[in-house]
């Protein structure tokens, strides 16, 4: 039965057990997650301010990251010693999670994982992954040359699903989720693995840290997002142009939204066009146009951005039935680009007509974060348009999905709506805006 105060006195209790203070088990959880090669924690300050959330009067509930953390911490006694039955640290653990509202899957999923942790020779990072993948990875780290076709094709199918998610399941559980992959792919591609998979390791490596790149920047750790994007960059160079040009736009958008000022997005993206012009996917041409005209018209240049679009257009309406990525842009995607470029460099009414028929578009779970970036847009474009309650309508909806997905970018996108909303900060449906964003976003 739920008891959220008691959950919160028992983690406490777990915590003091331990002879730990809260700025000591903000570095034993830190030091944890790099034993176990998951994602790194925020600085020690952040978590403490995390530990203190669980254990107070009004507590939340520790997130999938540092439940499973918790885990490991009291699945080994002071000793070392592994203790999951019944009176152990873990079982009051467990009980903690339940009072505090977690469900029974959740506490029997963590109990596997900690219990597969413990006979893996590599320290549990591959834990999380299925058993059969678990075996054939497991062989493969202890000697390279043992790596086959199926552990390759497991790696690649745990990067796509990671990927298919993105939207639909929280980012810091995507996070964990990929991270086996990552350390996997790293730790096989200098071999030597057989020859023939040496290419195919090399394209599931690039994908799996672009991917861990994105979900860092995600959950606003941008110096690891850095490092990901620059060894997927680095590793890229061997690959077609056309996945090099995805790879430069990818980082691109990060930096857009994690570096001040426009360059450093700007150079990733004349990359991402230089590879794609000699590269074999339309589509991926017509997506780094399409970049190019946002930049362009963020920056004020109305023929440039013009121009991109263009360009943009030109490669979308070609023909693409042999397209090597085929789902990667659409007609769609590229309305929501011409709405914004005419949110900065043209018509708002044009604006919102292109950011309608864009997320109207955008209907399956991996483009849930792309529909309420278009839509925030739209909410912009009506208060340009002197319909600011109409705004506040639709940035209700945004504030929803970017709750659901997780993703930084919309809720960046929803504080600058907000700031446009000042001039009318006294009305009701204002007030009740604020308070869906403090309730769902706590901002």
């Amino acid at each position: 039965m739920e008891d959220r105060a008691a959950g919160a006195a028992a983690l406490k209790a777990l915590r003091k057990r331990r002879g730990f203070s809260l700025s000591a088990m903000a570095r034993a959880l830190t030091g944890l997650a790099d034993d176990l090669r998951q994602p790194p924690l925020p600085a020690v300050a952040s978590v403490q301010r995390s530990v203190a959330r669980w254990e107070a009067a009004r507590p939340t509930m520790p997130d999938e990251r540092y439940q499973l953390l918790l885990a490991h911490l009291y699945a080994r006694t002071p000793a070392d010693d592994l203790a999951l039955g019944p009176g152990s640290d873990f079982a009051h653990y467990v009980d903690a999670l339940r009072l505090l509202g977690e469900s029974e899957h959740r506490t029997a999923e963590l109990r596997t994982t900690v219990l597969r942790a413990a006979t893996d020779t590599d320290g549990g990072m591959l834990a999380l992954l299925s058993p059969d993948l678990h075996a054939s990875l497991s062989a493969a780290l202890s000697d390279p040359a043992r790596t086959t076709e199926e552990a390759v094709a497991g790696l690649a199918s745990v990067v796509a699903d990671v990927n298919a998610q993105v939207g639909s399941l929280p980012m810091v559980r995507l996070q964990l989720l990929l991270a086996p992959a990552v350390e996997a792919a790293r730790r096989l591609l200098p071999g030597p693995v057989p020859e023939p998979l040496g290419p195919r390791l090399r394209e599931v490596a690039v994908a799996a840290s672009a991917l861990a790149g994105r979900l860092a920047f995600e959950a606003r750790d941008d110096a690891t997002s850095r490092a990901l994007y620059a060894d997927a960059t680095r590793e890229a160079q061997r690959l077609p142009s056309w996945q090099r040009a995805g790879i430069h736009m990818s980082h691109a958008l990060v930096t857009l939204y994690s570096a001040p000022g426009l360059e450093g997005a700007r150079q990733l993206v004349d990359r991402a066009v230089h590879a794609a012009r000699t590269g074999e996917s339309p589509l991926v041409r017509a997506r780094a146009h399409a970049l190019q005209a946002e930049l362009a018209a963020r920056a004020g240049n109305r023929q440039q951005a013009d121009a991109a679009l263009a360009l943009a257009w030109y490669d979308v309406e070609s023909d693409h039935r042999e397209d090597p990525a085929p789902t990667s842009f659409s007609a769609g995607h590229l309305r929501g680009f011409q709405g914004v470029c005419e949110l900065y460099v043209g018509d708002p009414d044009r604006a919102h007509d292109r950011f309608s028929r864009s997320a109207a578009t955008l209907s399956t779970p991996r483009e849930q974060v792309q529909r309420a970036i278009v839509t925030t847009d739209q909410a912009l474009a009506r208060i340009r348009l002197g319909e600011p309650e109409a705004a506040a309508a639709l940035l209700h909806e945004c504030v929803t999905t970017a709750s659901s997905t997780g993703g930084r970018v919309p809720a960046l996108r929803l504080r600058q709506a907000r700031r446009e909303l000042r001039s009318w900060r006294r009305e009701e449906w204002v007030a009740d805006l604020d308070d869906h964003l403090m309730d769902t976003l706590g901002a």
